[in-house]
């Protein structure tokens, strides 16, 4: 029984931590940046779920809630572009291109989280992911130093639905470890001027 509570502390934390900050698109607070997490693609164009993350991001922004969409994700291999595959997406149902920024090294969570405020100066945001990853993405973000809420987008109650639930218990573990040791993105570059850039134009 010990045991039992010790593996599920971590996910207890996320709980706690990302509780009172979750929204869904209608209610989610204002902020000048939206964080949309990467979710695979199929031949080159997003699955089905990351299509929910970005139907939600083009969502707020229509609504005029966010100014600038900053989307992460995987571009280790230059068959792979997850960034590229979204922002064709959101330019492609209306997102103007000069209010998305790429992130090409988002790897993880927590990779994402740390390059959004050490190398995007991101400091508030509002997050967009799946229900059972947006906790831990809040939770995550809130102690790399970023003040933000989440929208936890709805899909079918599917394999891939069941799977990503029971690999929340393994990963919030990791995210605790993340939270406490804080270790260094394994990509963090130099600064980028994408996010602020993007804002500035607006001013103009």
């Amino acid at each position: 029984m010990a045991l039992c509570v010790l593996a599920l502390l971590p996910s207890a934390w996320t709980h706690a931590s990302a509780g009172p900050r979750l929204r869904t698109t209608a209610d989610a607070p204002a902020a000048e940046v939206a964080v949309v997490f990467g979710a695979g693609l199929w031949n080159g164009r997003p699955t089905p779920y990351l299509a929910r993350r970005l139907d939600a991001a083009v969502e707020l922004y229509r609504a005029g809630k966010v100014k600038v969409v900053l989307v992460t994700g995987d571009n280790s291999r230059t068959d792979y572009d997850e960034p590229d595959a979204m922002r064709a997406y959101l330019t492609g149902h209306g997102v103007p291109d000069a209010r998305v920024v790429s992130d090409y090294a988002g790897f993880d969570s927590w990779d994402s989280c740390v390059r959004a405020r050490e190398v995007f100066g991101v400091h508030r945001a509002v997050l967009i992911s799946q229900g059972f990853h947006i906790r831990r993405a809040v939770a995550l973000c809130r102690a790399a130093g970023v003040d933000v809420y989440g929208v936890g987008v709805s899909d079918v109650h599917d394999a891939t639905w069941y799977y990503g639930g029971a690999r929340e218990v393994f990963a919030a573990g990791k995210a605790a470890m993340d939270a406490v040791f804080e270790p260094e993105p394994r990509f963090l570059g130099p600064k980028e001027e994408g996010v602020s850039r993007a804002l500035a134009s607006l001013a103009d």
